[in-house]
């Protein structure tokens, strides 16, 4: 049995990857915001019965983070930092809105790090420890296109601070990836997604339960693929 811990998991991918844990035997923390309903979460994680718990934090904010992380006490060995946004409407290079981009931001390429941070004394302590920061393929500065900047320019941050965390924490034998989880009918992929929620959740928990050291800064897609950086 692992730990894993899971962030934006109110809904969504985050929400399936704690419900097939759970539903697995595994140990399962899974953040939520305040705000959001706390029902689908805690039915999710019901099958893991007391090792199951949930954790009401932002990203965005340090403060809540530092003190979610006190209440947390067994070693983690994953942490999938999975809470992310899509942006604001307006975010193409010829029309932003920076305000809007400016907290996508925040939310998307910061917010990870802060729990990555915040949580690494407990994956330190973990068995084979990973961080998983949930990227997009959309991220890839080798992927041409003009829409959504703000939203990739978000993602590219993040790709980012994968490689330079992989590379302070491979002395200490911490994998890091960024991983892109497919193109997903949720709420943000929308209908006419490729993948369905559970499909991509199956297979992102399959490649990271194989993940070493040997994986560590590595851009990943749901099925183990590398992609370009």
């Amino acid at each position: 049995m692992s730990h894993w811990m899971i962030t934006g998991a109110s809904r969504g991918i985050g929400l399936e990857l704690a419900r097939q844990l759970a539903i697995a035997g595994e140990q399962v923390t899974a953040s939520r915001r305040a705000g959001s309903r706390h029902e689908p979460l805690e039915a999710a994680l019901a099958p893991a019965g007391s090792r199951g718990r949930s954790l009401v934090f932002d990203t965005r904010n340090e403060a809540q983070i530092r003190i979610a992380a006190t209440q947390v006490h067994d070693p983690v060995d994953v942490l999938i930092a999975n809470a992310g946004a899509y942006g604001p409407e307006r975010q193409s290079a010829l029309d932003m809105d920076f305000p809007g981009v400016l907290d996508l931001l925040d939310t998307n390429a910061l917010g990870p790090l802060r729990v990555a941070q915040a949580f690494l004394p407990l994956i330190r302590r973990g068995a084979r420890p990973r961080i998983v920061f949930m990227s997009s393929v959309l991220g890839s500065m080798a992927l041409g296109g003009t829409f959504n900047v703000g939203y990739r320019a978000s993602k590219a941050a993040l790709n980012k601070i994968a490689q330079c965390l992989a590379d302070e924490l491979k002395p200490e034998g911490i994998s890091v990836v960024s991983m892109h989880p497919g193109w997903v009918r949720t709420d943000m992929g929308g209908p006419n997604a490729t993948l369905s929620v559970e499909e991509s959740a199956y297979s992102l928990i399959r490649v990271i339960e194989g993940l070493t050291i040997s994986d560590t800064r590595r851009y990943l897609d749901y099925r183990g693929s590398d992609i370009d950086w």
